[in-house]
């Protein structure tokens, strides 16, 4: 059986960095990290494409353009992709990219480590050569987060620990699959023979996302709605807007919609989802005249 030819893009991160005098920074490139694990070239075809080489602190929709570029021009040419990338943002990224490049057959991994791949003991070696069994496998695709054995649905990846390896959890959704040792164990389970992909180039960064604190003060409101189209509140509980903002909230809301704007309420409380219409301060204001 022919191998499989696989693209690795290269964006920097944590497991490209080295140790200078301000501390760690990307510093290796695609070929110098392959170099630590040889023995990635019997499993696969792969080329290497250095797309940037930041800290994905840095990361912006500009280099996700970058990256969907990359991606589009060799999509025919590879039957999978890997993106290494740093931990801080890549929840960012994997989501950024589900909705970027939707519906696609060939996988499309992310993954990075909490430790540099020059150290000896570093989990890097592990998470890239899991991406690369994972990418490999003929049932996979779509995006996807592997991290610490886990395979994570692009959009319901979160970073949740600061330090250990299993910095991952994936959100109010199951996690994909566990690779061990070269083994896919799937637990969810995707139809990929009709799937046909789409790319879609066109972003708008105009968002701003507005964390709700007992006492938040109302004159924020109208600067998030003048300066912004999209505002994202992160309420508290299930839902629901605190009574020393409401009347503001309202009233900006109903300005700015004729503008076109958008306002999209979540919750602040990581797993179960929010529901406005249970309590009545969520509902009382639920639907605007």
């Amino acid at each position: 059986m022919d191998k499989k030819k696989i693209l690795l893009l290269c964006t920097g991160g944590t497991i490209a960095s080295t140790q200078g005098k301000e501390g760690l920074a990307p510093g290796l490139e695609g070929d110098d990290i392959l170099k630590y694990i040889p023995s990635v070239k019997r499993i696969c075809d792969i080329k290497i494409m250095q797309v940037c080489n930041i800290d994905s602190t840095d990361m912006t929709p500009f280099y996700w353009q970058m990256i969907l570029q990359s991606i589009k021009k060799n999509y025919d040419s590879y039957d999978g992709f890997v993106i290494l990338h740093g931990t801080d943002t890549m929840a960012y990224t994997a989501a950024a990219l589900s909705y970027m490049i939707q519906n696609s057959p060939k996988p499309i991994v992310l993954t990075g480590s909490q430790k540099p791949i020059c150290l000896d003991i570093t989990d890097a070696k592990t998470n890239l050569t899991d991406s690369i069994y994972y990418v490999c496998d003929e049932k996979s695709c779509g995006v996807t987060v592997v991290f610490d054995g886990c395979v994570i649905a692009g959009t319901r990846a979160k970073k949740t620990c600061a330090h250990s390896y299993d910095a991952f959890s994936s959100v109010n959704f199951p996690i994909m699959a566990s690779i061990r040792e070269g083994r896919i164990i799937r637990f969810v389970f995707q139809e990929k023979e009709n799937l046909s992909v789409h790319f879609y180039e066109a972003m708008n960064d105009s968002i701003a996302i507005l964390k709700l604190l007992p006492g938040s003060r109302p004159a924020l409101l109208g600067y998030l709605f003048e300066q912004y189209d999209c505002l994202l509140i992160e309420s508290f509980g299930v839902g629901g807007i605190p009574e020393s903002l409401r009347d503001e909230f309202y009233s900006q809301m109903r300005h700015w919609r004729q503008k076109g704007k958008i306002v999209v309420i979540a919750t602040q409380v990581v797993n179960e989802g929010s529901n406005m219409e249970v309590y009545k301060v969520g509902k009382k204001g639920f639907w605007i005249d």
